[in-house]
């Protein structure tokens, strides 16, 4: 589950990292207020003015900016709010923007000048371990670094049996080339920021920038976070951080019934049971000459209610111009999924426009093709993988 960056923010605070201070708004005369409120605690007299969108980027669309006084707050805050806002993460019709987060400015001047660095938390899936990814140059997009001057990103995996150990914090801030007060700092930040990540059952934790003020504090500046759906039931509290608005409304339907679904790009809708079958299928529509257009995994059960439903999802995308059903029968028995497509098909009637291949494999799969093969109706039935394959690619000619 993907948080906006205040939420993010107030997971890290929560654990003791300091953060870039900041109040959401859902207007104009909410952000001038939220601005008001930062001026009285902290005594900063500019405010940036942020997009909260679940994509990065955002400034290079125009979704973050500084206001100098009230006047641009609220100039700023109409600016944005109900913007379309298009960046490199989003797609070409961008990310409405439904609030803003109100920050102060904490690039105040001082003795010494500001440093931005690059920190992420995650899991390094080739060693199973997780992994601090960090850089000196932050504030810019760790992809530009990584390709054009990589022996600038750093990593320090963590032994899970020990977890992340006071040594390899002091040599993240002696690669960042701190010392001093900020060296100190840096090191209380990384612990805490380690801490925040495996407590909250994230899958990861990017701040970009990491900032070094001129008084030598160290705060996150930005956050984007993405918790683990699978641990949400261990943090009741951060459901609610769920924001649908910038979520697939399909996928989200998808999930509201209990289908494993993912939205893609491609012209052949699946209906698979598994997700190591579901792959191998979207491997099969590759090679048959078409595209994936969504991921969808029916579970272990595949009544007639339950296909109709997943019928009924892939057809809101109007790019399907076929559909592949491939069902292994284990748990589940061929015949029953073969009736459950006959019976979803007829309830659903005109509302069914494309082709539809079923391949249905395991128990009782001849019965099952027997009663695809009978149905009067437009479904053709395979057994093979091939003949699957070739199906497909004749109906997109």
């Amino acid at each position: 589950m993907n948080l906006h960056e205040y939420q993010g923010k107030e997971i890290l605070s929560s654990f003791g990292v300091r953060i870039q201070r900041g109040i959401v708004a859902q207007n104009a005369n909410e952000a001038v207020a939220a601005a008001k409120q930062l001026t009285a605690e902290t005594g900063t007299g500019w405010h940036v003015i942020k997009a909260q969108v679940h994509a990065g980027g955002r400034g290079k669309g125009g979704g973050v900016k500084l206001a100098k006084n009230l006047k641009e707050v609220e100039e700023i805050a109409e600016q944005i709010i109900g913007m379309n806002l298009i960046t490199p993460q989003t797609s070409a019709e961008g990310k409405k923007v439904h609030q803003v987060l109100v920050a102060e400015d904490v690039y105040y001047p001082g003795d010494n000048e500001p440093d931005e660095f690059y920190m992420s938390v995650l899991l390094n899936r080739t060693s199973g371990r997780n992994m601090i990814m960090y850089s000196t140059e932050g504030g810019m997009d760790i992809e530009t670094v990584a390709e054009e001057t990589p022996h600038l990103i750093f990593a320090e995996e963590v032994d899970p049996s020990v977890g992340l150990l006071p040594f390899q914090a002091r040599r993240v801030a002696f690669n960042l080339g701190l010392s001093g007060g900020a060296f100190k700092e840096m090191t209380k930040f990384v612990m805490a920021l380690y801490t925040a990540y495996v407590k909250s059952d994230a899958s990861l934790f990017e701040i970009n920038p990491v900032l070094k003020t001129s008084d030598d504090k160290i705060m996150a500046v930005d956050a984007k976070v993405t918790l683990d759906d699978n641990a949400l039931y261990r943090h009741k509290n951060y459901v609610d951080m769920r924001d649908i608005r910038e979520e697939n409304p399909i996928e989200v339907e998808a999930k509201e019934v209990g289908l494993n679904y993912v939205d893609l790009d491609g012209n052949v809708g699946c209906m698979v049971n598994g997700a190591g079958l579901a792959m191998a299928t979207m491997d099969l529509i590759k090679q048959a000459g078409g595209e994936p257009a969504n991921f969808l995994d029916v579970g272990g059960t595949a009544d007639a209610k339950r296909v109709e439903t997943a019928f009924r999802i892939i057809l809101k995308d109007t790019n399907v111009k076929a559909i592949l059903i491939n069902i292994f029968g284990g748990i589940v028995r061929c015949d029953r999924v073969a009736q459950g497509v006959v019976d979803a098909y007829k309830n659903m009637g005109d509302a069914i426009n494309v082709p539809i291949i079923v391949r249905l494999q395991g128990t009782n799969a001849d019965i099952a093709k027997e009663l695809i093969d009978n149905s009067g109706l437009d479904v053709q039935s395979a057994v093979q993988f091939q003949e699957a394959a070739d199906k497909v690619q004749a109906v997109l000619g």
